[in-house]
């Protein structure tokens, strides 16, 4: 080698120089010395990858081995790539097991319930013996065509034996619109039958209408329907509304209805609860006469009254 070559102790680049740092330039690798230049001259003849380092100049010894050895380590970001790779697929693969089990136990939506029948009357409760109601409505409804009236008490209906209110509603879920029933009843301590024909709410919300809006308007009778109450008639099982306020100049004072009188009956409808009065007198033509019976102590009174309009 020329005296005068020199080599950079770190780079191991040629410095031009005398020999003083040459025996620098050995270096030693698996236990045997190495002169650089001949390493160096040798890396001419390598790849470019491992006679190079990343600058572009040759590589100290030893680094392509080392280089080879970092290449078969993994990275960071490489093993979190893999993660999130295996991460995914388990999570496809289990969205593709649990979606099947759990269309499986989950029910499928049902359909709407069907919708209810009605019967045209103001609500239902628990009586005795059965379901009652305070009054029949709205004027030509089911119940109002079948003959019933406030007070009623319906022991059976379409075959079903009724203990109270909540079995009632049941049945008007299940029973189809349009159809003819068998209602067994007890008034005045009585049982008699009829045959009700159910509507749908669309039809009762229209009778409902109808009547609002019919052109003769509402009855007028004269008296507070506030103060009333239902009282038993004595010696027998009727019931009849004891009115307690007349309003003076009106068609009931005029008729000679009296203040404690018991009303049985109107326009040949029987009366058991104040409900049912004070509906039919609405419903009653305007200035027509109806017969209105009454109680009055033990005689019974059958009065002639020209209503009036509301």
């Amino acid at each position: 080698m020329p005296r005068d070559l020199r080599f950079c102790r770190n780079c191991g680049f040629r410095l031009g120089e005398g020999p003083a740092e040459y025996t620098e330039t050995n270096r030693l690798e698996n236990g045997r010395p190495v002169n650089l230049a001949d390493n160096r001259a040798a890396s001419s003849q390598q790849p470019f990858a491992t006679a190079y380092g990343i600058s572009g100049g040759p590589m100290i010894p030893g680094a392509g081995r080392q280089m080879a050895k970092r290449g078969k380590k993994m990275s960071g970001m490489t093993w979190m790539f893999i993660g999130l790779l295996i991460f995914f697929i388990a999570a496809a693969a289990f969205t593709a097991v649990v979606t099947p089990i759990r269309r499986t136990i989950t029910p499928t939506s049902s359909a709407p319930p069907a919708p209810r029948a009605y019967v045209g009357v103001s609500s239902f409760e628990t009586g005795e013996g059965g379901v009652t109601f305070d009054n029949v409505e709205p004027p030509g409804g089911p119940a109002d065509r079948a003959g019933l009236i406030g007070g009623d008490v319906i022991t059976s209906f379409d075959g079903q034996v009724l203990d109270d209110e909540d079995e009632m509603t049941d049945l008007m879920r299940r029973t189809p619109i349009g159809k003819p029933v068998e209602v067994i009843y007890i008034r005045d301590g009585e049982p008699k039958t009829t045959t009700l024909t159910t509507v749908s709410k669309e039809d009762f919300d229209r009778l409902v209408r109808d009547f609002r809006n019919r052109p003769e308007g509402r009855g007028l009778f004269g008296f507070d329907d506030d103060d009333t109450e239902r009282v038993p008639i004595p010696g027998t099982k009727i019931f009849g509304v004891k009115v307690n306020d007349i309003s003076q100049s009106r068609p009931a004072d005029l008729a000679g209805i009296k203040e404690g009188d018991i009303i049985i009956q109107f326009d040949g409808t029987p009366i058991r609860t104040p409900e049912e009065l004070s509906s039919r007198v609405t419903r009653a033509i305007p200035y027509s006469t109806i017969k209105v019976v009454v109680m009055r102590g033990t005689e019974n009174l059958e009065i002639p009254v020209k209503m009036g309009k509301q």
